[in-house]
């Protein structure tokens, strides 16, 4: 079995985060290893407090994994302070695990601040060269694009995603997905790898419950590369199972909730949890 590791903050409702990302795993059929990196209060109406895991404990988690078994992918999600990231990246360049995922997560649905200010600079120098796929959404791209830039740099459609997937590249990952969820007029994700733009198109579902749709398509990606799926075939598996967990989403709690991580597999069970 193919074993992936999450490195990303907890959500305690169960909707992003490593939860998150352990169904996500769990639905593509591999194993799933967590390096917790932030634990906080949130849950479908909002983020309320975050604590920082230590960066010293960060990196005894990524030593305890790595050092006993064999990591064949990585999803890093959000990571706030500086130190964090400059940890996770000393490990990562010790490492050396050929599929890392980054879904730079910045700014959660209810407009809570998951990314220090101070920490930007050190998430562009140093996770961004170690990313083999990132997956920004277009707010955080825009962010990316004003640290690099020195400059505000607006996404309003597929020809600024475009060019936005090409300046990110710049900052070293080899592939960069902008996603375009935000985008009022299409569901589009635009792929650039240094040469080619690759167009994926999905129906935008007509739903409120959104919660850790970003994180789940992040895992996914990273799963589906640890089971030797290219990056292309990688995002269009992971962008059909993430469309169809919206679909099917749940509606728990009083505000956003969460994707139906499990619906396929439910389904095939003879089970119908919606």
């Amino acid at each position: 079995m193919k074993k992936v590791l999450t490195v990303a903050g907890s959500d305690c409702s169960g909707g992003a985060g490593i939860q998150a990302d352990l169904k996500s795993f769990s639905a593509q059929g591999v194993y799933g290893m967590s390096v917790i990196t932030a634990i906080t209060a949130q849950n479908t109406q909002g983020v309320f407090a975050v604590q920082d895991i230590t960066p010293e404990i960060i990196g005894q988690q990524m030593d305890a994994i790595f050092t006993d078994i064999e990591v064949d992918a990585v999803k890093i999600g959000m990571v706030s302070q500086a130190a964090s990231i400059e940890i996770i990246s000393e490990k990562l360049r010790q490492y050396k695990p050929s599929k890392v995922v980054l879904d730079p997560v910045m700014i959660s649905k209810s407009g809570y601040s998951l990314l220090q200010p101070s920490a930007k600079s050190a998430l562009l120098a140093e996770l961004l060269p170690l990313a083999y796929v990132i997956t920004p959404n277009i707010p955080e791209a825009e962010a990316i694009l004003e640290g690099k830039l020195g400059k505000a740099f607006k996404i309003q459609n597929v020809e600024d995603m475009t060019r936005a997937a090409k300046e990110i590249r710049e900052l070293g990952p080899e592939f960069v997905l902008v996603k375009g969820g935000h985008l009022e007029a299409s569901a589009v994700d635009v792929l650039f790898d240094g040469e080619t733009a690759v167009y994926f198109n999905e129906d935008r579902v007509n739903t409120k419950n959104t919660h850790g749709t970003g994180c789940t398509l992040s895992s996914a990606i990273a799963a589906n590369l640890a089971l030797g799926y290219s990056v292309v075939e990688s995002i269009k598996i992971s962008k059909a199972y993430i469309t169809d967990a919206i679909r099917h989403s749940l509606d728990i709690g009083k505000g956003v909730g969460p994707t139906n991580h499990f619906y396929t597999l439910y389904k095939r069970a003879g089970l119908n949890y919606e």
